[in-house]
C-alpha cells in the first residue's frame, strides 16, 4: 500500500508542478502516473551512478551539481514519456526543484512518507 500511495503522490506532484511551470506540458493524469514511475525508476538505478561519476565536480560545487543532474533526468523523461514535454534545460530545472517542493509538502500532509 506504501508504494501505490507514494506513486499517487508523485503523480499528483508532477501534475501540479506542471501546472505551475509555464513551458512544461502534461497531457492529462495517466502521463502523470507514468512520469511518476519512470522517474522513480530513474532515480533508483540511474542517478546514484551519474552522482559518483560526477562526484569531484558535486564536491567543488557544494552540492549544487545535483540539480543539473536532476535536470537532465527530467529531460530525458520528457524524451521518453509520450505527453509530458519540457521546452528547455532551465525550465527542467525549475520543474525539478517545484516538483521536489510540492512532492515534499503532499508527503507530509497525506502521511506517505
Amino acid at each position: 500500500m506504501g508504494f501505490l500511495l507514494k506513486w499517487l503522490v508523485m503523480a499528483i506532484s508532477v501534475m501540479v508542478a506542471a501546472y505551475v511551470i509555464p513551458g512544461v506540458t502534461l497531457s492529462g493524469f495517466f502521463a502523470a502516473l507514468w512520469v511518476a514511475l519512470f522517474l522513480g525508476f530513474i532515480n533508483v538505478l540511474i542517478k546514484p551512478i551519474l552522482i559518483f561519476i560526477t562526484l569531484p565536480i558535486n564536491i567543488l560545487t557544494l552540492g549544487l551539481f545535483t540539480f543539473v543532474i536532476n535536470a537532465l533526468l527530467i529531460l530525458l523523461v520528457s524524451s521518453v514519456i509520450k505527453g509530458f514535454q519540457v521546452s528547455g534545460f532551465w525550465i527542467a530545472m525549475l520543474f525539478s526543484i517545484v516538483l521536489s517542493i510540492v512532492n515534499y509538502l503532499l508527503s507530509h500532509l497525506l502521511g506517505a512518507r
